[in-house]
């Protein structure tokens, strides 16, 4: 079973790198961070053509998560993350695909630091914290998929940097990152790799790209049941390198599942509803 992450950074203009993404590696479920496109803009038909389902919360302009699965339509089970009803904005979403619940996370970014931005992001990672130890208190296989904008530790960013100051970096974040997997949850790419750079996301300016100076951000946690079905895990890069691709790569993890493997699977649209 692959499940991959993938910050797309605008569905709608970036759709064709989307679908070519799909069709070459075919993922099992994906989950997309950035749609940028208000619930009526998400390209569903599109999306179903390449054989996918989904289940999406889109916000106009910013934000918007989504997830697809292939050959099926996820079971939706909460669409907001809980803990603050006054929040609107689009940044959790959550569903059960083939025995697993998955959750699409755009955790905020919190730049200029200090300030009210960077207080909503811990904020906001506070209430994930809590949600997450109700769902490992369930008792259910959990994949915690997304953007988290954090950068655990320097091992995950490019060396000789200069973003003392970004709040992708700050004590505060990895402690509150670090708190979430204290809870039992396992960072599967740094479980398959635990040394060396593993980015996944390159800024668009300064040559970031082509210098390789990027950042780990997307990460997939693994409650305790899920981990020991880790087989592999990693990074797409080269769609990083497409023509007008997004600023993140699709990072990718596969479980044994005891599913027939999904490059047997006969592909079809799924049905409505």
């Amino acid at each position: 079973m692959k499940i991959a992450t993938f910050n797309i950074n605008n569905v709608n203009k970036r759709l064709a790198n989307l679908l070519a993404w799909l069709a070459a590696e075919q993922p099992d479920v994906v989950c997309l961070q950035e749609l940028k496109a208000a619930d009526t803009a998400f390209p569903i038909a599109a999306i179903e053509a390449a054989g996918y389902g989904a289940v999406w919360r889109g916000e106009r302009t910013w934000n918007g998560v989504a997830i697809l699965a292939l050959g099926a339509t996820p079971v939706l089970t909460r669409e907001t993350l809980p803990g603050d009803s006054a929040d609107t904005q689009a940044r959790y979403v959550e569903a059960a695909v083939r025995g697993v619940l998955i959750a699409s996370i755009y955790l905020p970014n919190g730049n200029p630091q200090p300030g009210p931005k960077f207080a909503y992001k811990l904020a906001w990672f506070e209430r994930l914290i809590a949600h997450a130890g109700e769902l490992l208190g369930a008792g259910v296989p959990v994949v915690l998929a997304g953007d988290y904008n954090v950068v655990p530790t320097e091992a995950d960013i490019y060396p000789g940097h200069h973003e003392q100051a970004n709040a992708l970096l700050q004590p505060e974040t990895r402690a509150a990152y670090q708190r979430l997997l204290d809870q039992g949850w396992t960072d599967a790419l740094r479980s398959v790799q635990p040394n060396g750079p593993l980015w996944t996301f390159w800024g668009y300016l300064r040559h970031r790209w082509p210098n390789d100076k990027g950042m780990r951000l997307d990460h997939l946690l693994l409650s305790p049941d899920l981990a020991p079905r880790l087989r592999d895990a990693g990074v797409a890069r080269s769609f990083r390198g497409e023509d007008g691709a997004s600023d993140h790569a699709p990072t990718w993890i596969e479980l044994d599942h005891g599913a027939e493997p999904a490059r047997t699977r006969t592909r079809h649209r799924p049905s409505p509803g």
